[in-house]
């Protein structure tokens, strides 16, 4: 079994020393836990040093500027969050011990760290897969998953609600929650998060890409095509098509189509609205095709509307570079 490390890489508080024996014996922590409690309890140490307090006398002002401290310094706020809860466990401890009155860190929490931007593609990338054509390929796969990448970048569709899509309309699809493409209207009537349907525009490309896969839906199925399911992207055995499958055939023919980044759904959604957003500007308009429930979701675009500009400033504008002396 592992022991303490030794006194003297510990803070030279007594009840630190006991808080990590305790920790080693009844929680049975591995060594490396109880190495970074250890390092993270020495840091609180050295804090408290610096405001001249004893570490049981710590309050939540002085946690808060620690906090602090450490995001200025550059620790990010998952590794803030990590040291805050090795700290919170302490004096957790302490109050059973009745060692303090209360807990300071209990309240304290870690700076919110960035949500990272959701990965668009390019115009001309997203525009060359759409268009790409496999033409050595077999024509019923080929028309099939054609027709969903003009799906999944002509109206941002979620991949669950592009393979729960049927057909036709039915009342059965309906009252089970799924969706339908109306050709003639050019619309997509969908089945998104928290049950919530819309209808979104499908454009005349992802038109004639569906009638094409129309046309061929049930042509390997010929007179068994009872076995045919009712959705509108089967797979070769007629039965729907699950999320798994459609990822791994849109990262292929990414890949055939010499895109370098390989190209999953959410990747098109995401391109769709970025795309969209730059065009028009009508943020309300973007969150309502895409079925967001609340516009700060769909906010998130903005910022990669900027992005897209601040690269073209930095590329093209002669005053957006200073050039070295």
């Amino acid at each position: 079994m592992s022991e303490v490390p030794s006194a003297a890489a510990l803070p030279p508080d007594p009840q630190v020393l006991r808080y990590l024996e305790h920790v080693r014996v009844e929680k049975r922590l591995a060594a490396r836990t109880l190495t970074l409690y250890t390092l993270d309890l020495e840091k609180l140490a050295q804090f408290a040093e610096g405001v001249k307090t004893p570490l049981l006398l710590l309050t939540s002002a002085h946690i808060r500027r620690f906090v602090a401290q450490m995001h200025s310094g550059g620790r990010s706020g998952r590794g803030i969050a990590l040291i805050l809860s090795g700290w919170r466990g302490f004096y957790t401890w302490a109050g059973r011990q009745g060692l303090v009155a209360h807990n300071p860190v209990q309240d304290v929490r870690a700076p919110k760290a960035p949500k990272p931007l959701p990965k668009a593609l390019g115009v001309d990338d997203a525009v060359r897969l759409a268009d790409y054509e496999n033409t050595g390929a077999d024509p019923w796969l080929e028309a099939r998953d054609a027709a969903m990448v003009e799906l999944l970048y002509g109206c941002g569709l979620r991949v669950g609600e592009l393979v729960g899509l049927d057909a036709v309309a039915s009342p059965q699809a309906q009252r089970e929650g799924r969706g339908w493409v109306d050709l003639q209207a050019g619309e997509a009537h969908v089945f998104g998060k928290g049950s919530k349907r819309r209808s979104v525009p499908v454009g005349r490309a992802a038109v004639q890409a569906l009638q094409a896969w129309l046309a061929l839906r049930a042509q390997p199925f010929g007179a068994s095509s009872a076995r045919l399911d009712g959705a509108l992207f089967v797979g070769q055995r007629g039965k729907r098509l699950t999320a798994q499958s459609v990822w791994l055939r849109l990262r292929q023919r990414s890949q055939l189509a010499g895109l370098t980044t390989p190209v999953h759904p959410h990747m098109l959604r995401h391109s769709f609205a970025s795309h969209v957003l730059q065009s028009s500007s009508d943020l309300r308009a973007v969150q309502e095709l895409l079925g967001h429930a609340n516009i700060t979701t769909t906010q998130v675009y903005t910022r990669l509307d900027f992005q897209h500009l601040a690269k073209v400033y930095d590329a093209a504008h002669p005053r957006a570079k200073k050039k070295s002396p």
